[in-house]
């Protein structure tokens, strides 16, 4: 395991980059987005955190499990410039499900991990019905040669209705992960910015031996109940100004909430 998840204690700071271009929201040139993105990836390198996360959140509303060429295009050159800029891991998540797209921007950008919605099983998101994509997604990427970048895989993901998959709890939808070698797993609440629960997450630790990751509902208040628990923390929401995602990343809140996470690791 890459040592950036090596029993550290990690915080990933989530880089929302703007719409790009041909989505809905789109109001950037793509030189202005890049700007963006890399203010923000130095705000969170100056305040020591661990790693970073890029994510097209604001390309509303989300393709089902593939983007256009122009998306990939675009993030590819904005990962390349946030990585060089910071040298800090960096990884990357492209909505809704895209994978296959997420994993080349990973390779050709040098990143470190993908973030991957719908590694096993199925569920519906907003976006419609995303599948099971372990299978391709890693022979993917040993066709690619692409073997160092590790996919992290939501369970049981937010924004999604799990009906279909309810006779499975949250640990052995873990355990499938793991079996289907995914790097890591990412245990969140119901929809961004909301808390996990601490024990599905207790029952997720139990119960695989990959990273296990919580990926919403962090902030400074509970910080220290899923660290004494998690391998790592994705924070997004609580980092920006009024703690919302939209927002752009609040320097002295980044600042206070890692002094605190240095205290308790």
């Amino acid at each position: 395991m890459a040592s950036f998840l090596g029993g550290h204690k990690t915080i990933i700071g989530m880089i929302h980059v703007a719409a790009l271009p041909g989505t809905p929201r789109n109001a950037m040139s793509l030189p202005e987005i890049m700007a963006k993105a890399k203010d923000d990836a130095l705000i969170y390198r100056e305040a020591g955190i661990d790693a970073l996360a890029i994510e097209n959140m604001h390309d509303l509303p989300y393709l089902n499990g593939q983007v256009g060429p122009e998306i990939v295009a675009s993030l590819a050159v904005i990962a390349y410039e946030v990585k060089i800029a910071t040298d800090l891991p960096c990884g990357i998540q492209i909505l809704a499900g895209a994978n296959i797209e997420a994993l080349a921007v990973a390779q050709a950008a040098g990143l470190d991990f993908i973030r991957a919605e719908g590694f096993v099983f199925a569920h519906i998101a907003d976006e419609g019905m995303i599948t099971a994509s372990a299978g391709a997604l890693l022979r993917y990427r040993r066709q690619i040669g692409a073997d160092q970048v590790l996919v992290l895989s939501d369970i049981k993901k937010k924004h999604s209705a799990h009906a279909i998959t309810a006779d499975l709890d949250i640990a052995e939808t873990a355990r499938a992960a793991a079996f289907f070698l995914s790097d890591g797993v990412i245990v969140t609440g119901i929809s961004t910015g909301q808390a996990a629960s601490l024990t599905e997450l207790a029952q997720v630790k139990e119960n695989v031996n990959v990273p296990v990751l919580v990926g919403s509902g962090i902030n400074q208040d509970n910080v220290a109940d899923y660290l004494s628990l998690a391998d790592g923390l994705i924070v997004g929401s609580y980092f920006k100004y009024d703690g919302h995602w939209s927002q752009g990343v609040d320097a002295e809140r980044v600042r206070q909430f890692m002094d605190q996470v240095n205290r308790l690791r």
